[in-house]
């Protein structure tokens, strides 16, 4: 069967085992452990194949290289449960936006500064964004007061990532969970 236009060619995933196996002789561990020195290929499949068991090459760089007679099936096996476990232990860190304005209630920030809490509890990184419409524009130094005051509020439980900065009619600031 032809592959579609300028398709690369199937790639097979994990170490070589049997007939794949390409040098002559190898450095041979049986099942249980056993290291047989160097052998030629051909003894060595046979020996695996006497057992019902495989092949593999466990270190295809080595002068010969190492193979291992085990059984192939147990070892994918094996090393998708590894894989499967290393994923599920990631901690994606997520960027949350809190997003306020220069004339903020107090009662509206109080909630506002919990959320924020709750998100560094989380793990998870905190964008404050300070938005300005019309005359606000004029009195930046308000919105900065405001961001600097959440600055020290967050300051026992998170540090600043990325410093007040005015972009267009937003001032934005970033904070990071100690």
């Amino acid at each position: 069967m032809r592959r579609p236009f300028k398709t690369d060619a199937p790639t097979k995933d994990g170490p070589r085992s049997n007939k794949e196996i390409r040098s002559l002789r190898v450095q041979l561990i049986d099942a249980e452990g056993v290291n047989h020195g160097s052998i030629p290929t051909d003894q060595a499949l046979r020996m695996a194949e006497e057992l019902g068991l495989d092949l593999v090459e466990i270190s295809p760089n080595a002068e010969p290289p190492v193979c291992k007679i085990l059984d192939l099936g147990k070892l994918k096996y094996a090393t998708q449960k590894k894989a499967a476990e290393a994923r599920k232990k990631q901690k994606i860190i997520e960027i949350k936006e809190i997003k306020m304005r220069p004339n903020i209630d107090t009662h509206d920030y109080d909630v506002k500064m919990r959320a924020m809490n709750r998100f560094f509890e989380e793990g998870d990184k905190v964008k404050v964004t300070l938005k300005f419409r019309g005359r606000e524009m004029a009195h930046q130094e308000l919105g900065l007061k405001l961001l600097l005051q959440v600055k020290e509020d967050t300051t026992a439980i998170a540090k600043v990532e990325a410093e007040p900065k005015l972009e267009g009619r937003q001032m934005m600031m970033v904070l990071a969970p100690k």
